[in-house]
């Protein structure tokens, strides 16, 4: 069985994680499967791949706003390097030959590269998924970048696997879903990276271990970076004065002239700095509190573990994040510190309340209110699809006939 991963990645890291996570979960289910993971991070490898992973790595991009993308690297027009990764991925798709196509938010790419793509995968009798995280942005941004292939998702997509859970967010009402689309969607429940122990071995934690030292460490981090300068130097100057031990970590996608400068104030500050840690996630455990932006996967592996969370959610160009970190602060799994109101002394009080919370106290209500399986649901329905494209099970849809029932 062969599948094919698109995720367009023209800011942060989030849709390439979020693949990873599902890949390694098909992985485990189907270890025959031959798994090709396209995109654009240029730091995918670094998060671990299983054995039957591989990457196509394709030119990056870079987004300067809502649909509007530019070349990350390359001195190409917009237009060329659409033409380029919109080939690349005909290409994989005439040669790799998959069984099912799984595509991340954009469901025909980004500005529409990949929708070649997907017609050369529906002539071929290949199926495609398109995978959406819990919420998207506003509906009316939604709607309008939607108005022109809204009606014809279900025309190319088998199953809409939404990775969340309808109780928190209902993208299917706030984002007008046709009926042919809603009959199609299953909520599978938040998508969580479960670290391999192997890819753990050499991790060396950037701080004291907690049984050795005198007080907490508070852990900072914006994901890929690309727009987390303003935070991490907010949060490097709260620790001038604090009771607590700070770390900062950059992201690789952070620039070089913002890496120097918040590298020299941490020195003054004595926080412990840091350009990029792979599998950041394991340590949440660790530290005392976390400082972060309101992506998906950094929020849900937050609550996951329990650790006490404050966070300052990107505004621009989407307001998603901080949609998705007022629907947390909701059910009291974090301190929602909005980026208008972000000061040293905000961010200080705001970490003073969430080191007076105790993690076993935190996990147990995340645990309690959202479904952590995502990962493993949407590989099994991949692995529904490509079992019909194989001759191997009935191909009336049995699998995913009802939304997925929550755990007991």
């Amino acid at each position: 069985m062969r599948f094919l991963f698109y995720s367009h990645d023209g800011l942060g890291l989030g849709h390439t994680r979020r693949h990873l996570a599902v890949a390694a979960a098909l992985a485990d289910q189907a270890p025959e499967a031959a798994i090709l993971l396209a995109t654009g991070a240029e730091d995918a490898t670094r998060f671990g791949l299983p054995r039957q992973v591989e990457i196509l790595k394709l030119p990056g991009l870079r987004k300067d706003a809502n649909e509007s993308y530019s070349a990350r690297r390359l001195r190409v027009s917009i237009g060329d390097i659409r033409a380029l990764r919109s080939s690349l991925l005909v290409s994989a798709v005439r040669a790799f030959r998959p069984d099912v196509v799984l595509v991340d938010k954009h469901p025909f790419g980004a500005s529409g590269e990949f929708k070649a793509g997907l017609r050369t995968l529906k002539r071929a009798g290949g199926r495609a998924v398109l995978g959406l995280r819990d919420i998207l942005d506003q509906p009316s941004q939604v709607l309008l970048e939607w108005r022109k292939v809204h009606a014809h998702i279900a025309e190319f997509y088998d199953e809409v696997l939404v990775y969340g859970d309808r109780v928190v967010y209902d993208p299917v009402t706030a984002y007008a879903f046709t009926p042919a689309l809603a009959q199609r969607t299953r909520f599978c429940g938040y998508v969580l990276a479960k670290e391999s122990p192997r890819e753990l071995e050499n991790l060396q934690l950037p701080f004291p271990p907690r049984a050795h030292r005198a007080s907490p460490v508070v852990l900072a981090t914006m994901g890929g970076g690309e727009d987390g300068f303003r935070s991490l130097e907010t949060f490097i100057r709260a620790c001038g004065s604090a009771p607590w031990h700070g770390v900062a970590v950059a992201g690789p996608m952070m620039p070089d002239a913002q890496l120097a400068l918040l590298s020299s104030l941490a020195k003054k500050n004595h926080v412990a700095f840091r350009h990029f840690i792979p599998h950041l996630a394991s340590l949440f455990d660790s530290v005392d509190a976390l400082v972060t932006m309101g992506g998906y996967n950094t929020l849900v592996e937050a609550a996951a573990s329990g650790v006490p969370t404050v966070c300052v959610p990107r505004i621009q160009p989407r307001i998603e994040q901080l949609m998705r970190a007022e629907a947390f602060a909701r059910l009291g799994l974090l301190q929602l510190c909005h980026p208008a109101e972000l000061t040293a002394e905000m961010l200080r009080a705001k970490l003073a309340l969430a080191l007076g919370t105790r993690p076993p106290i935190l996990r147990a209500r995340a645990h309690a209110a959202l479904d952590f399986d995502g990962a493993r649901r949407a590989a099994t329905c991949l692995l529904f699809h490509a079992r019909c494209q194989a001759g191997k099970r009935n191909t009336q849809r049995v699998c995913f006939a009802a939304p997925l029932p929550r755990p007991a």
